[in-house]
C-alpha cells in the first residue's frame, strides 16, 4: 500500500506521534499531550461538548429572541452565538454551555488564556461543522488542532 492511502485508510493509529508507547499507541486519549486519563484536566468526551454546544445555541436563540423577531432568513441567533463564543472563549476560556458541563478551552502550549484571534477562528471552524466532527485519536477536532486548542474537563 502507498504510503498517502496508508496514511488515511489506517484510521486513527496513523495519526499517533511516533513514540507514544512503544508500539506507536496511546493508552488515553491526551496521553502524548500529557493529559491524566480521567478527571479534571483531561480530554473531554464528545457526548458532554455535544451537549455544551446545545446549551449555547439554546442560549443563543434566546438572546436573540430578546432582540429580534425570529426571522427565517435572517438568523440572529448565529450572531448572537458567535459573539458569545467568541467573547466567553477568548476571555474565560469556556462558553456558557461549558461552564454547565465542567469544560474548558486550553491551549495546548500550556497557555493560560485562549486569547481573541484563536477564539475567532476556532468558532468560524466550527460554523461549517465538518472540522468539529472530525477528530484525531485525542479526540481533538480539526478546529482545535487548527488553533492549537483542546476542551477539557474542569471538574
Amino acid at each position: 500500500m502507498s504510503k498517502w492511502t496508508g496514511s488515511w485508510l489506517s484510521g486513527p493509529r496513523s495519526v499517533l506521534e511516533p513514540g507514544a508507547e512503544s508500539d506507536g499507541t496511546q493508552r488515553w486519549r491526551g496521553e502524548r499531550h500529557g493529559f491524566p486519563q480521567d478527571g479534571p484536566g483531561s480530554i473531554a468526551s464528545v457526548g458532554r461538548r455535544t451537549a455544551a454546544i446545545f446549551v449555547d445555541f439554546i442560549l443563543a436563540a434566546g438572546v436573540a429572541a430578546v432582540f429580534t423577531r425570529p426571522e427565517l432568513p435572517k438568523n440572529w441567533s448565529l450572531l448572537a452565538w458567535f459573539v458569545i463564543t467568541i467573547i466567553a472563549v477568548a476571555v474565560f476560556g469556556f462558553t456558557p454551555g461549558h461552564a454547565v458541563f465542567g469544560l474548558r478551552v486550553a491551549r495546548i502550549d500550556g497557555a493560560k488564556m485562549v486569547g481573541l484571534p484563536r477564539a475567532v477562528l476556532r468558532t468560524a471552524l466550527i460554523f461549517p461543522i465538518i472540522p468539529a466532527v472530525v477528530w484525531d485519536a485525542d479526540g481533538r477536532g480539526l478546529h482545535d488542532k487548527a488553533t492549537g486548542t483542546v476542551v477539557v474537563r474542569m471538574r
